[in-house]
Order: structure tokens, then sequence, then C-alpha cells
């Protein structure tokens, strides 16, 4: 982005450059941490390059929200940059000992994917030994729980090391997206749905209490999974397994909020989307960007 086009009003803080000066404290509100996993992609993304692009984004905005009178201004920020090669199992090792390293230095950890494989990583890298108590909330389209690894199976991986399968909430689950078998699985787990169908007839409101209760029955940290492509594929161009019919980007930003204003909620990511692929008016990105200042908002809501 070339910021010497827009224009200069000190009247007008961006909301990129809150976050790009930062907070030295030792524990933030929030930390942010681009993830760029993208080698074990079931299709080629270019998941890499979406951290930084949504940090560029983000000079596109202020720091105030009208709808909830507050200035993100006030939460204190830290961004520790890019985790190097997230991929496989010696770039999850990195992963591991980054969230080592910032448990417990902040109120909110915001991830920027990468793809969904950073779930797995992000999440048992944080929760360690409290992963049986820990809470998982998936705003997808998709379960999550194939076979191998890559951005199709952080869920089941996550099971597999330890979180329990009733501790999680799948929300926007959608039709002809899933296969018969994993949806078998995903009963026999245990893992709550909230289809897309469903969420047709209910408040985002209703949903999000319903699922941090849920989650958090065990009063373990609850990891949000923002995957993008349970948008519509309309308002999100960059993002390759997005269908028709899907979230609003009104939705997801919404559910963003909701989900970051509880303190249980301790730890997010921003996935799927391929900067590489964006439409020209970069809507997936941005919507990314607005994202992270829903979370920001989230926390200072609490």
């Amino acid at each position: 982005m070339n910021m010497t086009n827009l224009p200069v009003d000190e009247f007008w803080p961006r909301a990129g450059h809150w976050l790009e000066a930062g907070s030295t404290a030792e524990k933030t509100n929030i930390t942010v941490i681009g993830v760029g996993a993208h080698l074990t992609s079931l299709t080629p993304t270019g998941a890499d390059k979406t951290p930084d692009a949504i940090r560029e984004a983000m000079y596109r905005y202020s720091t105030y929200s009208w709808a909830h009178d507050l200035d993100i201004a006030s939460v204190s920020v830290r961004d520790v940059g890019n985790i190097p090669d997230p991929d496989w199992e010696e770039g999850e090792a990195r992963v591991f000992a980054k969230m080592d390293e910032l448990r417990g230095k902040q109120d909110l950890l915001v991830a920027l994917g990468g793809d969904n494989a950073i779930t797995y990583s992000v999440g048992k890298g944080l929760w360690a030994d409290e992963i049986g108590k820990a809470g998982l909330i998936t705003i997808d389209a998709h379960h999550d729980i194939r076979e191998g690894i890559s951005n199709g199976s952080p869920v089941r991986r996550l099971i597999a090391a330890g979180l329990q399968g009733t501790h999680i909430v799948q929300i926007g689950i959608s039709d002809y997206a899933n296969s018969p078998e994993y949806a078998r699985r995903v009963k026999e787990y245990g893992i709550t749905v909230i289809t897309r169908a469903e969420m047709r007839s209910r408040s985002l409101e209703d949903i999000m209490d319903q699922a941090i209760s849920i989650a958090g029955a065990s009063g373990g940290q609850i990891h949000y999974d923002l995957d993008v492509d349970v948008c519509d594929r309309a308002v999100t161009p960059a993002c390759p397994a997005a269908t028709p019919g899907g979230l609003s980007a009104d939705d997801v930003r919404e559910l963003t909020f909701l989900a970051t204003s509880h303190a249980s909620v301790t730890s997010m990511d921003i996935t799927e989307i391929d900067a590489t692929i964006d439409s020209a008016d970069e809507r997936t990105i941005r919507l990314g960007a607005l994202c992270v200042l829903e979370a920001a908002a989230g926390v200072a809501s609490r």
C-alpha cells in the first residue's frame, strides 16, 4: 500500500498507526502475530502473504467504533511480527515455542494466518498441559477433521492432542461442504454444530452465548477460530473454499466482537485468506483487518 496516497488528518487516527506504534509493556491487551502457514493446504495458496497484507489494510480504517462508542487507541497492542516457515512438524515446533513465550502476556492473542492449519499449532502451543480444559469455537463452513496434516485437519489434531470434543462448537457449517463420514465423526466426538441453516432463525448473540457456555464449560481458555471462507463467496473472493450462501461480512464482524468480549476467549486466529488472489478492491483482506479491529473493540468492552 502506498501510504503517501492517503490523506493526513491529525483528528483521524489510523488503526495501522495504532498497531505500528505498539506497546513496550510486559503485558498488553492484545498481541498480534503472523503465522503464514500455507504449504500443507489442500489447495495451493498464497496465504503466507496475508499477515502483512492485513497489517497494511489497517491503515484504511480509524480507531473509533461508533456502534460501541469506544476508541481502540486505548487498547494496548504489541505486534511481534511473523513466525518464519510455520509449516510441517519443524515449523509447528517454532509456533509452539513462540506460543510458550507469549503465554499469559496478553488478554487476547490474535494470530494472522495463513491457512487453517495454524488453529492446531497456535491452540496447542498456548494451552500446553491445560488442553483438556480448553475450548474451541470455530466460525467455519467445514468441520476440519480430515486425516493427515493440512488446513483440513486442525480440529481432529487438537482432539488427538487432548482437546475434548464436547468443548468444541462449530458455527456456520455449510451444506455440501463436508462428507457423511466426517459428519458421523463430529457426532461421535460430541462436537456441537450450529449450521448455516440454523443461523437464519437465531440471533448471533444467542448463538455466541451458547458457544461460550459450551466451550468454557470446564473453565479453561477458549480459542476463537475465524475461517473466513465461512463467508459468502461474493464477499470473500480471496477464500478459495468459500461457497455461495455463506455468512455476510457483517455477520463475522459481529461474531468476532461478541466472542472477544468474553474474558475466557484468550486467543483467536483469522485464516484462509489468500492475499494473492483478492479482488482489486481488496475486500477480503480489508474484512480481515476489520475483524482485528472488532477483536480490539471486544477486548475494550470487557
